[in-house]
């Protein structure tokens, strides 16, 4: 008898609206691949809720499995890299956009998008960061990289409450940068002191005086995790030569701006994408995440929840009501 297991699955109903539920599959249902991973935890990334309500902009083909990242153990394999046993994870490409993803109990992917568990991780712990706080470890090492450093200035974190924004805090503040971080939910502030923010203030002050070619010179570096007129405002306000990163778009993803902070004060804008990464390089963050950039108290960032709390809390992330890291437990009562 084929083996069977649990994933949300979403699918298009008739009239253009999308329904979710957690149904029986076979793992004849996935696609062909050299590694069978059981999976053991996923995370909820706001990707993810857009590909589980019917963005077409995310996932183009339904019934599908979203969850872009899945950590687990191998099951079986045709690749002489990994044995049965190993723990591993996996996330990007096109996992839980194109393919089934980590919102099932098993995947099946190509040998190349699989990786060893790192070294000083859990499984659990490699999914509080997963792909948000892989994402923010890149945004912090491309200002690193770009010359920004801790004496230089503020450093600004947009969607500071979000995933990407909190482990951005943690990491900037971890390096020894003072971390001004914009949320709109300054009831936050002291979770957002506890993970290093020297400053919070809501967002909507970054958007005074928005619409000028230059604003006052305030940051050194930016980590943006929101876009829009938010990462436009940023852009307006970095000091000379100073750094900004761009990684996400749930304010829009329209930017309106200037040619005058790249002309006049040598701004730069970095865009981060984590997705499609190479595997040599994907290693190498990851190892740095599980070494020196491995935070204290990951519990504050992460939340665990079981496989039947999940729709709930892709509900909540799309209102905009997430703080921290949801971390889904696929085989958990």
């Amino acid at each position: 008898m084929e083996k069977q297991f649990l994933a949300l699955v979403v699918r298009e109903q008739a009239d253009g609206s999308f329904t979710r539920s957690i149904d029986q599959r076979t793992i004849d249902d996935l696609p062909e691949g050299d590694v069978l991973v059981r999976v053991l935890y996923s995370s909820l990334n706001y990707k993810d809720a857009l590909s589980a309500s019917g963005n077409k902009g995310v996932t183009k083909t339904y019934p599908h499995t979203p969850g872009i990242d899945a950590a687990g153990v191998v099951e079986e394999s045709r690749s002489a890299d990994f044995q049965p046993g190993a723990e591993v994870l996996v996330s990007g490409y096109e996992l839980g956009v194109s393919i089934p993803g980590g919102f099932g109990q098993f995947i099946r992917v190509p040998a190349d998008r699989v990786m060893p568990r790192p070294e000083g991780l859990t499984l659990y712990e490699s999914m509080v960061y997963g792909t948000a706080g892989f994402t923010a470890a890149a945004s912090v090492a491309a200002l690193i990289e770009s010359g920004v450093s801790s004496g230089d200035g503020p450093v600004l974190v947009t969607g500071a409450t979000g995933g990407v924004g909190s482990f951005a805090v943690a990491l900037l503040a971890r390096e020894g940068y003072e971390v001004v971080a914009a949320t709109g939910k300054l009831e936050q502030r002291d979770y957002l002191t506890r993970l290093g923010a020297s400053e919070v203030i809501h967002r909507q002050e970054l958007l005074e005086g928005a619409g000028r070619p230059l604003l006052k010179s305030r940051w050194a570096g930016v980590v943006d995790t929101v876009g829009g007129a938010y990462l436009a405002a940023a852009i307006a306000a970095a000091r000379y030569q100073g750094t900004v990163t761009a990684c996400g778009n749930a304010a829009g993803a329209e930017l309106h701006t200037t040619v005058f902070p790249f002309i006049l004060r040598g701004v730069r804008l970095l865009g981060i994408d984590t997705a499609q990464l190479p595997l040599p390089q994907r290693k190498t963050l990851w190892q740095r995440i599980a070494g020196e950039w491995k935070l204290p108290g990951l519990e504050q960032i992460g939340r665990r929840v079981s496989f039947a709390e999940l729709d709930a809390e892709i509900e909540r992330i799309l209102a905009g009501g997430q703080t921290g890291r949801v971390v889904v437990d696929l085989w958990a009562d």
